[in-house]
């Protein structure tokens, strides 16, 4: 990675420069703000100079006089007030180019040191549809995955669905007296759905029924055979068509251990943390307060009242003895460091539930856990007007009636084309063209911020979308389909040559692709891959139309058609690790 290499480099300078850096500072390179002066550039000179007091750049001299860029830069330039500004040589760009062309990996290097990480993502709860508010959950935590694992740490994934709860006293009395048994083969989520919210309404008008419920759910919590055999199969129908879901969507899991799979470590866990001095009893509850420890601005058990604070504790039994999600929670990082001994825990879940996971990482760090957790928390999807994604009814919209409608509207694109393709060939890029554009639309915006959800901007051919970047990966592929096989692709260890500037453009955003992929796991921010498939889309385009290929002749052809060939490959490998599927033809 030239990054890196330059950063090495840079670092290297200013100690044979004999400058002494402050402690904590160390001189970094990035990508340049602006290509007409470099390919890569560093403000390190600028700010070191102003805090020793001294002219920025002179010391950047002083650095540029014990640089070695040989072999790697044509030259590096002070700019303005001391900025650093490198720019690659063609003999590295060309040298980058093969070893593209050469690696599997296209180029990107596993990490130095691998650790074992647990992705907690998904976690739809039983006996309801997967509605639009799964999507962020869903494909941030497949691409976080498929990213660790492409760079070499140990990856386990679970889907923590919702299994226990209050809701099934409701579904557990619908399924006695409300069932529709037709309706429950056709669509059993649908059925259930319709049994709880008929149950709920009742439950609200009638004091009776809701005691009913009640008394249904507390069966089941003490092991009644009738109810557990109902809860069963409520949870086998839920997973079953989960499955058909996620096939739909290529996720995969490797395990499904939802709330119920930790019931029986519940009280002997509050029992540990009363023993420990951790939490104490407060009005029958158990609960967990402040220790002092931290600043109150950085106490998960404080809120600000006004001008003071006042205690904000995680409850942990509630005072009728049951539990809550926090009791949960922290029973799953006790198995998931001793059976599966997770270094890190990831947890892809919305950004309201941050006080929930800063209150339970703290307990979790009372209680002795070293395991670095972390809240990847994300804002929320919203309709055209701005507000939360509704159907006209009011509803939640579904997870997969957005795939369906985005798989139709590709669908009639598709077939608008005159390309020759059958059905099948057709349905299928119809597929992997609306099921990617969902994926895209979502994986490309700043995880932390809400976004507008808008058909026409996600199906477009022009702009920051997957049918762009995938009309792209087509163009590298009818390359080599013109060839039919006339003339072998280019070899990593050919010789090639940058004559022009798209070309160059080209390799240097080509040469970029490792930095990228490595950058997503800094901040968990699979944004920053999607953002840098766009730019290298943008480049190739570009090159297409300013370059021709097969027209050209000699080490100009091989040399076009060697970027072509890295680009396709980039791209592929790229949208691949945002779960997004390439096609060939659209």
């Amino acid at each position: 990675m030239f990054r890196a290499v330059l950063t090495d480099r840079l670092q290297a300078a200013f100690a044979a420069a004999g400058i002494d850096l402050p402690e904590g500072f160390a001189p970094e390179v990035a990508l340049a703000s602006d290509t007409r002066f470099g390919d890569y550039q560093s403000n390190a000179a600028m700010i070191l100079a102003k805090r020793l007091k001294t002219n920025p750049r002179a010391l950047a001299q002083q650095v540029v006089d014990r640089l070695d860029v040989v072999g790697l830069c044509d030259k590096v330039a002070i700019d303005g007030p001391g900025f650093l500004n490198f720019t690659l040589s063609a003999a590295a760009l060309e040298g980058r180019l093969g070893r593209i062309l050469a690696d599997e990996r296209a180029g990107v290097p596993p990490i130095a040191a691998p650790r074992r990480i647990v992705v907690d993502f998904s976690a739809p709860n039983i006996a309801k549809p997967m509605h639009v508010g799964h999507i962020r959950s869903t494909f941030l935590g497949d691409a976080l995955a498929r990213t660790a694992r492409f760079l070499g740490h140990e990856v386990i994934t679970d889907n923590h669905v919702g299994d226990w709860g209050t809701q099934f006293g409701m579904i557990l009395h619908g399924w006695k007296t409300r069932l529709d048994r037709e309706a429950l083969a056709r669509d059993p989520i649908h059925e259930l759905v319709r049994v709880y919210k008929t149950v709920n309404a009742e439950a609200k008008a009638d004091e009776a029924v809701l005691e009913t419920c009640k008394g249904e759910l507390v069966r089941l919590q003490r092991g009644d055979a009738e109810n557990l055999g109902i809860w069963k199969e409520c949870v086998r129908l839920t997973l079953e068509q989960l499955a058909k879901v996620y096939e739909a969507l290529e996720v995969r899991f490797d395990h499904y251990l939802g709330e119920s799979f930790y019931n029986d470590a519940l009280a002997p866990l509050v029992q540990s943390l009363l023993a420990a001095g951790i939490a104490r009893e407060s009005e029958g509850a158990v609960v967990v307060f402040s220790d002092g420890s931290l600043p109150p601005e950085e106490d998960p058990f404080l809120i600000r009242d006004k001008d003071d604070w006042k205690a904000a504790p995680c409850i942990v039994r509630k005072s009728d003895g049951g539990f809550l999600y926090a009791t949960t929670d922290l029973a799953t990082i006790d198995y998931r460091v001793r059976e599966w001994r997770a270094d890190e825990i990831w947890y892809v879940v919305g950004a309201p539930q941050q006080l929930h996971f800063r209150q339970v990482f703290a307990v979790a760090r009372r209680r002795g856990a070293t395991t670095h957790m972390t809240h990847i928390a994300f804002g929320s999807i919203l309709g055209p007007d701005g507000k939360m994604f509704k159907t006209r009814s009011g509803e939640t919209v579904g997870l997969l009636e957005v795939i369906d409608e985005a798989i139709e509207r590709a669908r009639e694109a598709v077939a608008s084309r005159e390309q020759g393709l059958d059905a099948a060939a057709q349905e299928e890029i119809a597929r992997i063209i609306g099921t990617g554009a969902v994926k895209y639309a979502e994986l490309s915006q700043n995880r932390l911020t809400d976004y507008k959800f808008s058909w026409d901007k996600l199906l477009s051919l022009q702009g920051n979308t997957a049918p762009y970047l995938l009309n792209a990966y087509v163009r590298t592929r009818s390359i080599f389909r013109k060839l039919d096989g006339a003339e072998a692709a280019p070899a990593a260890d050919e010789i090639f040559t940058l004559t022009d500037p798209a070309e160059r453009a080209l390799a240097v955003k080509l040469a970029q692709f490792a930095e990228a992929v490595h950058d997503i796991l800094i901040d968990h921010r699979p944004n920053l891959l999607a953002n840098y498939l766009f730019e290298l889309a943008n480049s190739y385009h570009a090159f297409y139309e300013a370059c021709p290929v097969l027209k050209a002749e000699g080490s100009v052809r091989r040399t076009r058609l060697a970027l072509c060939e890295a680009a396709g490959k980039v791209l592929k490998t790229g949208l691949g690790l945002l779960g997004i599927r390439t096609t060939e033809r659209m």
